[in-house]
């Protein structure tokens, strides 16, 4: 089994966390043309993407892809109805979401198994032991800018 990308989505719908690694042969093919942006002063130049507004580009597709697909299966299926993965010819996207909202996706090729326990292990293991934590320590800090020192 091979993981192609690993992504954690809060609940405001941000990614805060996504890691990929690509399949060797994307790893070793060059992309041709990069992807031309708009220059920030509003000339008709144009630049290639970087490296890090790729990523942010493919969290946001990953995270519409998902939130789409969800909403078709609980119009169809009904509330009860859970979106848990789906296959292409391409890779195998695994989903869970947990009672906070907070959502992870896991891309891996498509003779993988079910990833939804290991997608609950690392929330139970990981997250709820060390992003929880972290996120505590951001907002304890965080209220302590606020105070004043006299």
């Amino acid at each position: 089994m091979v993981i192609y990308s690993f992504y954690i989505f809060d609940r405001h719908t941000e990614c805060i966390y996504s890691k990929s690694w690509l399949p060797p042969a994307l790893a070793e093919a060059p992309h041709p043309h990069p992807t031309p942006t708009p220059a920030p002063d509003g000339n008709s130049g144009k630049r290639p993407k970087t490296a890090a507004s790729r990523a942010s580009d493919d969290a946001k597709l990953i995270f519409g892809t998902v939130f789409s697909l969800r909403n078709m299966v609980r119009k169809l299926g009904g509330e009860d109805d859970a979106f848990i993965s789906y296959r292409t010819g391409q890779y195998k996207l695994h989903y869970y979401e947990t009672a906070s909202s907070l959502r992870m996706v896991m891309l891996t090729d498509t003779a993988a198994p079910s990833m939804r326990n290991v997608l609950h292990q690392i929330y139970i293991n990981l997250w709820v032991e060390y992003g929880m934590s972290f996120a505590s320590w951001q907002r304890t800090e965080a209220s302590l800018s606020g105070l004043e020192l006299s």
